[in-house]
């Protein structure tokens, strides 16, 4: 039986790019998260 299934490169397949905008967002969120939970395990 022939595989009727069209071909899809890797990013045709993928539907779109990932921004460079969400590395960022990531790394500042983390780096929040470390800052709050730093300062409320000091002033426990």
């Amino acid at each position: 039986m022939p595989d009727s299934r069209p071909h899809l490169s890797k990013n045709d397949a993928r539907a779109g790019t990932t921004p460079k905008m969400t590395r960022t967002v990531l790394v500042v969120s983390l780096a929040l998260i470390v800052a709050v939970f730093g300062i409320l395990f000091w002033a426990w």
